[in-house]
């Protein structure tokens, strides 16, 4: 405690007041007459306009992971770590029409969440159950990552430690973000999203225009990472990372460009955001205007290698003894930065954990008191009822992550997201595929769940990292070597042996193949296909959502 950095503290900590005050306030801001009911507490009410929906959407999408683990990818592995920066532009084109129809058809039938699409889609509440975990497991470790994201400011701000005692600080600020969460509901993290983005545009405009400046240039900012991510690992005797992609990690990047944007809007926070829109126009618009968080995300990733140039090393975790690669960008906006304005810059990181915190926890909490709750425990809840469960769940939800980021101590941040990412990518053929067409018999989409969760965990737990000395779990890259199908290795001893993909787009492929090949003798021999509550017209809803008035679940 004797290294606390003061001013940067006492900033911090004004900011963090701030958004506090705002949380409680949003209580009453655009209120319905009252928050006992999922759609007000939830959902805002279902009447966020294009303003609010950009910015609880950039929010919701750009999150402590855009300011900590993507530059400390590309710190320590180089060109791999720019894999965001297409999977944030290709995404938006390719859920344009998925979320308007989504957007439609839960506003024509009152659902809250993906999984009650399904259940109302197939009239499975086993297939909805399956949807509803996934998107709870899968959101767990997303919210831990915004955990990480905070507890590398405040490391970088002098406060650390271990056990309980070193985290007070995380379970405090936590604690006060459940406290206005419960209250609030969706409103706070919208509400304080103006906040957060509007500091985390002055930071980076600042950092990408001044830095370079005292560095060198740019110029001299790629030679240098150039040169040191060229030298050996001393685990491995490997280049550490490279400037540029090499020819084993190029199916590896697309892949995982590609995977990470198709699972983008399949997450529970992501739809609960489109959802709280007030119109398909909303939507339209939003979709159109949310690459200018790209343009951010792309300098925000450039960070890496500045702090390469900067000669930033990274702080030493108590706990582990390890390096914490996440305290990168904190580290560089720390050395680099006066007192006063590093202080701002921490606190746009950890406002930025905040506010997706809030919407995924209050996502998964919708998935559980609709899905579970209301389904297997009290079929009978009151709209008062399901607010008040979905209240206590976003608190266990926030719980839980904090006692994942107390018991586990990830090397990198982003391999939390990227296993929730292989997960919710298993929903695909449920919720999106089954938005234009029934073809997909349940029983399939339950086989083709199975076999493409197990197979994904499977060869998550099987990716090793000599890097950091971890056998499980140890990161995305696959070697196609590797890759076992019943114990045959299709590409071992061939010239793609060491070309490297991501694991979640092989079990996605291996689970819409199952699914098919189920579905097709599902129909040959006219198993029950379940009901379809949904109607035609549900999938294109008037655009003037005053006269759309939900008509519940059924």
């Amino acid at each position: 405690m004797n290294n606390i950095q003061w001013v940067e503290l006492i900033v911090f900590a004004f900011l963090f007041l701030v958004v506090t005050v705002l949380g409680f306030v949003a209580s009453r801001w655009k209120a319905g007459a009252t928050l006992d009911h999922l759609d007000e507490w939830g959902l805002g009410g279902r009447k966020f306009g294009s303003w609010i929906t950009w910015f609880l959407l950039g929010g919701d999408l750009y999150t402590a992971y855009t300011f900590v683990a993507v530059p400390a990818l590309v710190f320590s592995a180089g060109a791999l770590g720019l894999y965001a920066l297409p999977y944030t532009i290709v995404v938006y084109p390719i859920v344009l029409l998925p979320a308007l129809r989504m957007w439609s058809v839960s506003r024509s039938r009152g659902y809250v969440t993906p999984a009650d699409f399904v259940r109302g889609r197939f009239g499975s509440p086993t297939l909805a159950l399956l949807i509803a975990i996934t998107g709870i497991v899968a959101t767990m470790p997303y919210i831990a990552l915004q955990l990480v994201g905070l507890e590398a400011v405040l490391r970088t701000m002098g406060i650390n430690g271990s056990g309980i005692v070193g985290h007070l600080p995380l379970l405090v600020a936590f604690v006060i973000l459940a406290l206005y969460t419960y209250q609030s509901g969706l409103r706070a993290p919208a509400l304080i999203a103006f906040v957060k983005d509007i500091l985390i545009y002055l930071v980076i405009i600042v950092a990408v225009i001044y830095l370079p400046s005292k560095l060198g240039g740019w110029d001299h900012i790629f030679n240098t990472a150039k040169d040191t991510l060229a030298k050996p690992n001393p685990n491995t005797g490997k280049p550490a990372g490279s400037l540029l992609l090499t020819s084993s990690n190029q199916l590896q990047y697309a892949t995982l460009a590609l995977g990470s944007a198709l699972a983008l809007f399949l997450y529970p926070h992501s739809l609960t955001s489109v959802l709280a829109s007030r119109g398909r126009n909303v939507i339209k618009r939003n979709m159109v205007a949310l690459p200018a968080y790209s343009f951010v995300l792309g300098l925000l990733a450039l960070l890496g290698y500045v702090a390469i140039s900067a000669g930033v090393k990274p702080l030493t975790n108590a706990a582990t003894g390890k390096a914490d690669g996440n305290t990168i960008v904190p580290l560089l906006f720390g050395s680099q930065f006066t007192s006063w304005f590093a202080g701002i810059a921490f606190a746009a990181i950890g406002i930025g954990a905040l506010v997706p915190a809030a919407i995924m926890s209050i996502a998964a909490a919708n998935l559980w008191t609709r899905n579970i709750y209301k389904e297997y425990i009290r079929k009978d809840a009151t709209p008062s009822q399901e607010a008040k469960q979905a209240k206590l769940a976003s608190l266990v939800v926030k719980l839980g992550a904090v006692l994942v980021i107390i018991l586990i101590d990830p090397q990198f941040s982003i391999d939390l997201q990227l296993i929730g990412g292989v997960l919710i990518l298993q929903t695909l053929p449920a919720v999106a595929i089954a938005l234009y067409t029934r073809w997909f018999h349940k029983a399939g989409l339950i086989a083709g769940w199975v076999v493409g969760m197990g197979w994904g965990l499977i060869m998550l737990y099987g990716i090793p990292n000599p890097a950091t000395k971890k056998l499980h779990f140890g990161g995305s890259a696959l070697p196609l070597g590797n890759l076992s199908i019943f114990g045959w290795h299709p590409f071992a001893g061939t010239g793609l042996s060491v070309v490297q993909i991501y694991p979640g787009f092989v079990a996605l492929i291996a689970n819409i193949l199952v699914a098919a090949v189920v579905s097709a003798i599902a129909w040959a021999l006219k198993w029950n296909a379940g009901n379809d509550e949904t109607e035609p017209e549900d999938y294109h809803a008037d655009e003037h959502d005053e006269n759309l008035r939900p008509i519940g679940v059924h």
